[in-house]
């Protein structure tokens, strides 16, 4: 009886180490699992902020991340305190989303003093970051703005309604006004920095007030705007005024837009940016940083297209 306990017993110990060793790299208590990335932006009450925030914490979930997401509404400075936080906290990874990282430049420095990897979706990219995954803002403007320019005739009094503390605004504005420099019979009449958050009630009053300004027709012939919240801002308020002979176009492609464009509304143009697939170059790299290997690139690029209302919504 003796010799059977003993028996038993190391058959037990046998199958318990079996099991201690048999857990894959894979598993929820593998190391991998464990990883925690923290996502910080001031402006995740914006539609496409949103989406790439949802659309990486899908990501990161599947490959069994934790994740953890600060919005700083907003504030900037708050933004830099939140990241000495997650610094401290010693996250493994930080992805910065819609966020222009100059205006974190110390907190940058100082996560890569710490080696922690710092990531950006949709930002730009500085020295000390890994990687920054966008759609090429040049391209598209000039995409965007091209259609805009042949729409009106090559000429007309243009608004502009943007924000260039985004730098993937700015470099789309920055576009615009190489352009608008070869193209002298477009006028600019104004230029309007908009207030986020709450671009599209910002850019709805504004465009209000320029209305009353401007109430001759073909005073304003075109509203082009950084992104698609403003545009649709400005739609809203030239059709509420029952102005026809305004056209208005945007760059995102988020829902509401191709919606307005589908309609017929002011709004006619957008371009439709591939805010998933950031999340996934974004969360690709982080892999590839996890696994000890090199990202792929410092910039890197998601598709976009040309959305107006013969192929909205296909």
């Amino acid at each position: 009886m003796k010799k059977l306990f003993t028996v038993l017993i190391a058959i037990v110990f046998i199958s318990s180490l079996a099991a201690c060793g048999g857990k894959s790299a894979d598993s929820p208590t593998s190391e991998a699992a464990t990883k925690s990335v923290a996502i910080l932006t001031p402006f995740l009450s914006s539609v496409t902020t949103n989406e790439m925030v949802e659309s990486f914490k899908k990501q990161a979930k599947d490959r069994g991340w934790k994740t953890n997401v600060v919005d700083t509404k907003g504030d900037m400075g708050q933004l830099a305190s939140r990241m000495e936080d997650v610094i401290s906290t010693k996250a493994d990874a930080i992805i910065l989303v819609s966020t222009d990282p100059n205006q974190v430049k110390t907190q940058i420095e100082k996560a890569s003093e710490n080696k922690i990897p710092v990531f950006g979706i949709d930002s730009g990219y500085i020295t000390g970051m890994v990687t920054n995954a966008t759609s090429d803002n040049v391209e598209m403007s000039k995409l965007i703005s091209d259609y805009l320019f042949k729409t009106i005739g090559n000429k007309g009094n243009l608004v502009v309604l943007t924000y260039r503390a985004h730098p993937g605004v700015l470099k789309r504005t920055l576009q615009l006004d190489d352009m608008l420099k070869q193209s002298t019979d477009i006028k600019k009449i104004t230029e309007q920095q908009v207030i986020v958050p709450g671009p599209i009630e910002n850019s709805r009053k504004q465009m209000e007030s320029l209305l009353l300004a401007n109430k001759d027709n073909g005073a304003i012939t075109a509203v082009w705007t950084g992104w698609d919240e403003p545009a649709i801002g400005a739609a809203q308020a030239i059709e509420a005024a029952g102005r026809k002979d305004i056209v208005v176009t945007g760059i995102d492609g988020n829902s509401q837009a191709i919606e307005m464009i589908k309609k017929g509304s002011p709004l006619i143009a957008t371009v439709k940016q591939n805010f998933v697939g950031m999340s996934e170059i974004v969360a690709k790299q982080i892999d590839l940083v996890f696994q000890g290997k090199a990202a792929e690139g410092t910039e890197l690029y998601a598709p976009a297209s040309l959305i107006t209302k013969e192929n909205a919504g296909k």
